[in-house]
């Protein structure tokens, strides 16, 4: 797989984001399944995982450690700290003390010395974010982590953050039908020399072309994260539904799948852009790792660029409530 730098470190073009084999789109499957997932990540050269201690609370950390600990040296281990489960309830703090904890804890569940890049995984809005980057910079100079990332802030904060130490990268989310990257923090990260990481590249499976209609989605596990966004629910899926027949037939025109087409898009917005997406299927693995080879013609990115964008998708990405937890800039805010 041809490579790309994330922070300090030389990585495949695409890596594996961990959280779905523990979290967030309902019951995983059983840990073989799990054990295969990632041995096979290895085995096609991909050289970038990320996980987090939210994802699972814990368990996710814990199946990385176990399956992949064997070949630390072989990979870049991302993680991340400021959103954890207490008690069985996702609470994000990002007070220094909470942070050097939860590292603490990481590290004996993925069964390492060190984790490569470590993530403020939300700002705590309540701590003001030099003071919790300026923890995380006490565990590089500790020799617990050797970079810092952040995530889901805006260029602003990323500068601030940027002036306390080094950020390595930046990750938010980014996809075709999620472009607020592209306001701002895009650009901030080209100018500050840091990477970019896009999570759920392939729109959490909707440009991957498994949701065919509404009966999709009535089927997600009730406790799919999908259920309380905006653009799976009711007139906003199926107005964004009706973007799909364009969407496969340039998939078509492309020779690759729905997928590798999303992702050849996003590893041609830039040199600095990583996606990680994720996947408990090794032959959706597979499939997501061939499109480090898809190369896009002009005509069909720019007819990509027009087809999904923020004008032509309905719905935000988050609910009321999730949307005040991040920091990212927004289409039409002021």
């Amino acid at each position: 797989m041809q490579e790309r730098e994330l922070g300090p470190f030389q990585v495949g073009a695409i890596g594996l984001g961990c959280m779905n084999l523990s979290h967030a789109y309902g019951v995983p499957p059983s840990p073989d399944v799990l054990e295969a997932v990632l041995l096979r990540a290895l085995d096609l050269g991909v050289t970038h995982f990320d996980t987090a201690s939210l994802y699972g609370f814990g368990a996710n950390e814990t199946l990385v450690g176990r399956v992949l600990s064997p070949y630390r040296s072989r990979f870049t281990l991302a993680s991340k700290c400021g959103m954890t489960g207490v008690n069985g309830t996702r609470v994000i703090d990002g007070r220094p003390e909470t942070l050097r904890r939860t590292c603490e804890e990481s590290l004996q569940r993925l069964q390492t010395d060190v984790i490569d890049l470590y993530y403020l995984h939300r700002w705590d809005k309540q701590v003001p974010i030099e003071d919790s980057v300026g923890a995380l910079a006490e565990l590089v100079r500790e020799g617990k982590i050797r970079s810092i990332g952040l995530s889901e802030v805006s260029a602003d904060t990323l500068r601030r953050a940027h002036a306390v130490h080094p950020v390595a990268a930046l990750q938010t989310e980014y996809s075709l039908w999620t472009r607020n990257p592209e306001i701002a923090v895009l650009d901030a990260c080209r100018e500050l020399g840091i990477s970019f990481v896009a999570f759920s590249p392939l729109a959490r499976g909707f440009l991957s072309g498994a949701l065919a209609g509404p009966a999709d989605v009535a089927a997600f596990d009730a406790k799919d994260i999908r259920r309380a966004m905006p653009r799976f629910q009711g007139d906003n899926f199926a107005a964004n539904l009706r973007l799909l027949d364009a969407y496969r037939t340039l998939a078509s025109e492309a020779n690759c799948t729905p997928a590798q087409l999303a992702l050849a898009w996003l590893l041609g917005k830039g040199e600095h852009i990583l996606p990680i997406p994720g996947t408990t299927s090794r032959a959706h693995l597979e499939e997501n790792v061939a499109a480090a080879n898809v190369v896009l013609s002009a005509d069909v990115v720019s007819r990509l660029d027009a087809l999904i964008n923020q004008r032509t998708v309905a719905g935000p990405r988050y609910n009321v409530a999730t949307q005040t937890e991040i920091d990212t800039e927004e289409f039409g805010a002021s």
